[in-house]
């Protein structure tokens, strides 16, 4: 009976959480109330409270249902030493925006966070944890960027804080504008020579150290 309680209690969560990513979608995230999300789950609105406090707490856990897999081997990625890890940045840019282009729930995630929500005071906790996690993956990443310096893949004189920083904004600029306008092109078939573009500019012209870098 606990066991059969328990997976309830998952399929239910999983309801809401399906329910309120196509909610937040059609009607932005400021817009929708608690009893939409129950209504489109098909639940009582005491059942969301059950499993989320608030809407800030709803709202984070949608988000992170798309990016958990890259941020996860991410962090496992630049706490250990690569052989190649050039390779190993071009894997992870090629993961994120191959799982956007081929997963349904993947995109209308980014569609809500790009272009349906306004973060007011309401969803504080979850701008402050979403800072927290950025700041976090960027320095993974420039982590992984050292190591290419010190192996000898990029130039000693790279700036690899405006390397991550030139990485991370190419990135969101795709996933934006594509998410905008998905038939625009195959973001599956053109992600690899969109990342081998920057891959290949940053090996043969990097972004120089600057002189306040310290």
């Amino acid at each position: 009976m606990v066991k059969k309680t328990r997976v309830e209690a998952l399929a239910t969560r999983e309801a809401l959480l399906a329910a309120a990513l196509q909610v937040f979608r059609e009607r932005g995230v400021t817009r929708t109330r608690l009893s939409d999300v129950a209504e489109r789950a098909g639940v009582t609105r005491g059942a969301i409270y059950w499993h989320f406090k608030d809407k800030a707490e709803l709202f984070q856990a949608v988000c992170e249902r798309g990016t958990l897999p890259v941020e996860a081997l991410l962090a496992q990625a630049s706490q250990n030493a690569q052989r190649d890890p050039l390779a190993m940045v071009r894997q992870l840019a090629l993961m994120a925006l191959t799982q956007l282009a081929q997963h349904a729930d993947t995109q209308a995630m980014f569609d809500v966070i790009f272009h349906k929500c306004e973060f007011t005071a309401e969803l504080a906790p979850v701008v402050a944890k979403n800072d927290a996690d950025r700041a976090a993956c960027l320095s993974q990443m420039q982590q992984l960027f050292d190591q290419a310096v010190a192996c000898g893949q990029l130039p000693p004189t790279t700036d690899t804080f405006l390397a991550t920083h030139g990485l991370h904004a190419y990135m969101v600029g795709l996933m934006h504008e594509w998410v905008l306008n998905p038939e625009s092109y195959d973001l599956a078939v053109c992600a690899e020579p969109l990342i081998d573009c920057y891959l290949a500019g940053l090996a043969t012209r990097p972004p120089i150290c600057r002189p306040d870098a310290g």
